[in-house]
């Protein structure tokens, strides 16, 4: 028997991380689930983590993986109808995230389907705002614009095997699949029910690494866009003021100014440099993208529901 979805799971060296998600996944609502770990060459305790459940482990070797190359051989192995996509360093909030995450696929119309993320304590404030914007407390079953996001998000696999994620992407395969559905006439769905944890914890460099490839790929996706010198500065000053404004609201700029100076630079810059090496945005894409909302909010949704308790004592999530 099929069932009902098959999670695929990106994963190098998260031994930290992979065990906590596996739980989670094990902990749904819904319960006849394929769990794949497509593993790019890992040396730590990943594979032998992920071997304690019940997961297909798929190897890719590290020099062939692309973000589009990794997802398509583990959507390769699954037998479902709908396939879940999760980065390793993810984890459920709630017992129904899968249940959520899935709902949207009743509209037959509906390609793909991403779910809300937040941080931890850990997280950076100017990555906790981004979270905010990117993944607000409110639902759309049909948004305007082709954005989406592989770290959680689910898709008809039908449809897949009609267009395979962009093996030749540095990143953003999410964004040019959604792209593909939108141009097709399909529907992007955003559940905000659907909530993860995403924990990242990047240096500097690895926050301008991660920015820079994203620019990279956005110029392929898009390659009329611009984003030169004049619109870096002006993306990173809109920010820092918006962080600013908003840590201080929330009474905790004394703690927070430095790390937002740095993650906005590192970000745009990165951006700005992605974009070199690869004409201009439209306006929504810059908004889903680039530009906070001019009024943020602090205010968090209460859900009816009981949030998972994992076994280990890792920093509950924070929005």
């Amino acid at each position: 028997m099929k069932p009902s979805c098959s999670v695929v799971i990106r994963a190098y060296n998260e031994e930290k991380h992979i065990g906590r998600l596996l739980e989670g996944i094990l902990l749904q609502t819904v319960r006849d689930v394929q769990i794949i770990l497509v593993d790019s060459g890992s040396t730590d305790r990943t594979v032998e983590i992920a071997r304690e459940y019940p997961v297909d482990v798929v190897k890719i070797k590290p020099q062939e993986f692309t973000f589009g190359r990794s997802l398509n051989l583990g959507i390769e192995a699954a037998r479902a109808d709908f396939v879940v996509n999760a980065s390793a360093h993810v984890y459920p909030v709630y017992p129904d995230w899968l249940e959520k995450l899935l709902e949207p696929f009743q509209d037959e119309r509906v390609a793909v389907s991403y779910g809300k993320q937040t941080g931890m304590e850990t997280t950076q404030f100017s990555e906790r705002m981004i979270f905010a914007h990117w993944f607000p407390d409110v639902s759309n079953f049909n948004q305007g614009h082709p954005f989406s996001n592989n770290a959680n998000a689910a898709i008809r696999r039908e449809l897949w095997q009609q267009q395979p994620y962009n093996e030749t992407l540095p990143g953003l395969e999410d964004l040019a699949w959604a792209q593909w559905a939108h141009d097709q006439g399909f529907r992007i769905a955003y559940v905000a029910e659907a909530e993860i944890v995403h924990v990242h914890n990047e240096s500097w460099r690895g926050i301008a690494n991660r920015y820079r490839r994203e620019g990279m790929a956005f110029k392929i996706i898009y390659p009329q866009e611009q984003f030169g010198l004049g619109e870096m500065f002006k993306t990173i000053l809109t920010n820092i003021f918006q962080d600013f404004k908003a840590a201080k609201n929330q009474k905790v700029l004394s703690h927070y100014w430095k790390s937002i100076l740095g993650f906005r630079w590192n970000q745009f810059y990165g951006t700005y440099q992605g974009y070199k090496q690869s004409g201009p945005l439209t306006w929504q894409l810059k908004q889903a993208f680039y530009y906070p909302r001019l009024s943020p909010t602090d205010l968090k949704t209460k859900r009816q529901v009981k949030p998972i308790e994992y076994k280990d004592h890792v920093e509950k999530g924070s929005s």
